[in-house]
């Protein structure tokens, strides 16, 4: 399973993916990890990565692109994979869709977590607050300020793709302000749809025709069991004429009397 999780800072696309995770045996690729492991490893593509940085310029999307190749090629990304923090631009999905391609693989689907921008920054305040409550360490982006220029940049770059994916048909949308658990329902449902009863090609039957039917089925059945025990079905027969004839009888027996009377 090939994944991508697209959504605002706080949309809480890291909680998703790591229940993914867990619950797929993928694993979750983050651009920043990549990038430091391939430097870190000095492969060819990470030291052209690490020069460039250490002239303090951007790493560029044909860079990005190789490092995320090499990565996906690892045994432990066979069962497939979730990109984080990649791709955020549109050139950037074309150039991964490429890539995808020439390895004969594809996304399996592109998820977005919709969420108001708004209620983000209450969202943050309260995640600062627990952090604090636990005597944990702050995040770099647990700050307004941080987290506006970070929901601008999405804004600006990064959420085109959601016209981009749509237009391919990969894209679903789940309400990232629900609950957790809410959130991870409507994903599972996304990427796992219930199965599509096959139609028959048989006309519904009225209740009518059914009822018909099934006086037709006693009549075959009862003709079958005649064949069967011809000597039963001839006491029924009997039996039958028996009380035909007793009813006949009864009913001259009440003409006569009306004519006496």
């Amino acid at each position: 399973m090939r994944l991508i999780l697209l959504g605002p800072p706080g949309a809480g696309k890291g909680t998703q993916a790591q229940r993914l995770v867990k619950k797929h045996g993928i694993v979750q690729l983050s651009t920043g990890d990549m990038l430091r492991a391939a430097v870190a490893a000095g492969t060819p593509i990470g030291q052209r990565a690490k020069d460039i940085m250490a002239r303090g310029e951007l790493v560029p999307d044909d860079v990005v692109v190789a490092i995320v190749a090499d990565r996906i090629d690892q045994p432990d990304a066979r069962k497939g994979f979730i990109l984080d923090g990649f791709p955020r631009t549109v050139p950037q999905a074309v150039a991964l869709d490429r890539m995808l391609s020439a390895k004969g693989m594809k996304l399996d689907g592109v998820i977005e977590l919709k969420v108001d921008a708004n209620i983000l920054h209450d969202r943050i305040a309260s995640r600062v607050a627990d952090t604090k409550a636990r005597g944990e360490a702050l995040r770099p982006d647990d700050n307004p300020d941080v987290l506006r220029r970070r929901i601008e940049a999405y804004r600006d770059q990064t959420a085109p793709l959601v016209d981009y994916y749509r237009g391919q048909g990969a894209l679903g949308s789940v309400n990232g302000m629900a609950p957790i658990a809410e959130v991870a329902d409507a994903i599972d449902r996304l990427l796992d749809p219930a199965p599509p009863t096959k139609p028959t090609g048989k006309k519904p039957v009225s209740k009518t025709v059914a009822a018909k039917r099934a006086v037709a089925a006693k009549v075959a059945a009862a003709k079958v069991a005649g064949r069967q025990n011809p000597s039963a079905a001839r006491s029924r027969a009997a039996a039958s004429a028996g009380r035909g004839a007793a009813a006949r009888g009864k009913s001259t027996l009440r003409k006569t009397k009306s004519r006496r009377g």
